[in-house]
């Protein structure tokens, strides 16, 4: 493999994480410390990431258990909950957060399976434009006689063959999270 297809396929990898990642902040109506990974609170002055004042654990399928590390930021980590997306309501006792997940209604679902098949598309666009400009880097090369006209060729169909493999990853991964989502 040369190194333009080399660097377009971890460029193209990237990708797939972050797609992983930004679905798996989309809340399935059960408990999953993924929902509270973009969730800063406010600690000394600065906004760190709530795992980083707290232990998370899921007790049962609906209930989230937040063990903050410091008792006193409990309020702080309340109202980072509160504010966030996610329109949840915590509750204290003193000593943890409860955070019950209620079911999600029909159209929050669809709503949810839509946002899943957006970041999806935005993912695949990601990966053309990768493969896009590795195609003109190839080009740029081969003008330049670094490469031959059939190096070009192979590497141009190696790419494109990497491209075609990743986009269908991206659709098991976006059909999965929908059936996730949309499963009562």
């Amino acid at each position: 493999m040369n190194p333009v297809t080399a660097e377009c396929e971890e460029r193209m990898n990237k990708t797939i994480a972050a797609l992983k990642d930004a679905l798996g902040a989309l809340r399935t109506g059960r408990a999953s410390p993924a929902l509270f990974d973009k969730i800063r609170v406010e600690q000394y002055g600065a906004k760190v990431p709530l795992n980083q004042v707290a232990t998370l654990s899921i007790p049962e399928a609906r209930l989230v258990v937040i063990n903050p590390f410091d008792k006193n930021s409990i309020g702080e980590i309340e109202k980072a909950i509160r504010i966030s997306e996610l329109s949840l309501n915590p509750s204290n006792d003193g000593k943890v957060i409860r955070i019950q997940i209620p079911p999600l209604t029909e159209d929050r679902r669809k709503d949810l399976a839509k946002q899943a098949r957006t970041q999806a598309e935005q993912a695949r666009v990601a990966v053309r434009n990768i493969r896009r400009d590795g195609n003109e880097e190839l080009k740029k090369l081969q003008k330049d006689s670094k490469l031959t006209e059939d190096e070009e060729k192979q590497a141009t169909k190696a790419l494109q063959d990497l491209t075609d493999a990743l986009i269908k990853k991206i659709g098991d991964i976006a059909t999965e999270k929908e059936n996730e989502i949309l499963k009562v």
